[in-house]
Formats: structure tokens, sequence, C-alpha cells
């Protein structure tokens, strides 16, 4: 790949440093800390035994999201969204993207009639908060449903497989993984990709800020997304098994 001068001076090719810390706060059931760079975003799992009017004695599960920037996690203070009495249609589009991802890895039957809810609250933004969210969510599901079947509350693991996401774009003319703000507020095309660990992709959103982009970019930016995605998946792993 050829190499490019970035802002943060990573290859092209590399992520920013992940760390993934497990049981950040006391009372949720499935609870993570996640930091992408300078990016922090803290996931809480909450289990409730109860399930949306849609899903009453059908015997199955659900898991959403909610999705919130705390008001200085960015340079200057933004407002709370509850003090406009609603959710702006960027958090709104976020969170749905958040839950629709975390329910391509749970078998809902298993789950039986329970809420899995994951709030992820940015504390520091600089790029890259929806992929974060995604991926930290998912230990936090984790975590929830180990203790789920830890307590005898399940029979079996609705839990299958991994999911996770990561940013790709097209930055000063060549593809780069995982933008910071700076790349991501300057690059031609800026993507968001979701895949589970068999490779499978659950959602690409993909915008052109700049020029057009052209097939052969689009097949290398999803080539940069399964590398980066595998990484990701990896770290999962590791700190589940750690915990």
């Amino acid at each position: 790949m050829p190499t490019i001068q970035r802002p943060s001076g990573r290859a092209a090719d590399a992520l920013r440093e992940l760390r993934i810390e497990t049981d950040f706060t006391r009372y949720a059931e499935g609870s993570v800390l996640i930091s992408v760079g300078n990016t922090r975003v803290l996931c809480n799992a909450s289990v409730e035994n109860r399930v949306p009017g849609f899903l009453r004695g059908k015997g199955e599960g659900w898991v959403t999201a909610e999705y919130s920037m705390l008001p200085r996690a960015t340079k200057e203070r933004t407002q709370r969204e509850s003090s406009n009495g609603k959710v702006g249609g960027r958090t709104h589009e976020i969170q749905r993207l958040i839950g629709r991802s975390l329910r391509a890895c749970i078998d809902r039957s298993a789950l039986g009639e329970r809420t899995i809810t994951l709030d992820c609250d940015v504390l520091q933004a600089d790029g890259g908060t929806r992929c974060a969210s995604i991926t930290g969510a998912y230990v936090a599901l984790g975590l929830a449903v180990r203790r789920l079947l830890k307590r005898g509350d399940l029979s079996r693991d609705p839990l299958f497989g991994a999911v996770a996401a990561v940013s790709v774009g097209i930055y000063q003319g060549l593809p780069v993984l995982d933008l910071d703000y700076i790349e991501d507020s300057g690059c031609d095309t800026d993507m968001n990709v979701v895949m589970n660990d068999g490779g499978g992709f659950i959602e690409v959103q993909g915008t052109a800020e700049g020029h057009a982009f052209r097939r052969d970019e689009m097949n290398v930016l999803l080539d940069l997304a399964s590398k980066g995605i595998g990484e990701l998946i990896a770290a999962q792993r590791q700190v589940l098994d750690a915990a």
C-alpha cells in the first residue's frame, strides 16, 4: 500500500490504539469503556425481564441501543438533547445502527422474553464514535449474556459469532483505515463498515464528501475494513476470555 503522511503518523492500514476496560461501572450487567485513539465511549448493557409490545407472548427477546454524546465530548460544549425535548436525527440513526448490528449476533429465541439495552455514551469524540460504540457494545453484551448464563437465567448461549465496526476513507487521495477527526473532516470519502467474524457485511455506510469514489477504490476500502475488523474482533475475544 502506498505511504502517506497521516496526521497521527500511522500507516494507512493501521488502527488507532485500542483499549477495552471491562466492569467500568458497578451496576450494569455488562460494562465497558472503549478507547479508540482519543475517542472514548462508555458502553453499558442492562437486562430487563420484559420485551416491547410487539414481542409479548412470542418467547423471543430483544436487543436495542441508545446513543448519546456528552456536552463536552468535543472542543465546544453541545446542548443535551434532553433539553430540546427530542432525540436528534443523527443520534436516532446511530442508535438504530448499533441495535441492528448487535441483533445480528443474537439468537433472540434463546434470549427468552427479556430485553438487553446497550447505552453508548460518548465521553470524548475524535472520530469514529459509532464504530467504537458497536465494537465496545458487543463486549458489554457478551459480559451481560455471560452473567445471565452463570445465574442460570438462560439454558443456552444466545450469542453467536462476533460483531465489530470500523471507519475507512480516502484521505489525500489514498485509502486509509480508522479515521480520526482530522481525517474524517478532510477526507474525500467516508465509510463506516460493520462486519461479523465470518467475514460477512452487516452494514456499509459510504459517502463521497469530495470526488465520487470508484469501484476499485471501494474494493480497497472494504479490504481495509476487513483487515481492521479482524484485528478488533481478536481484541474483543481476548478481553472476553480474560474477563
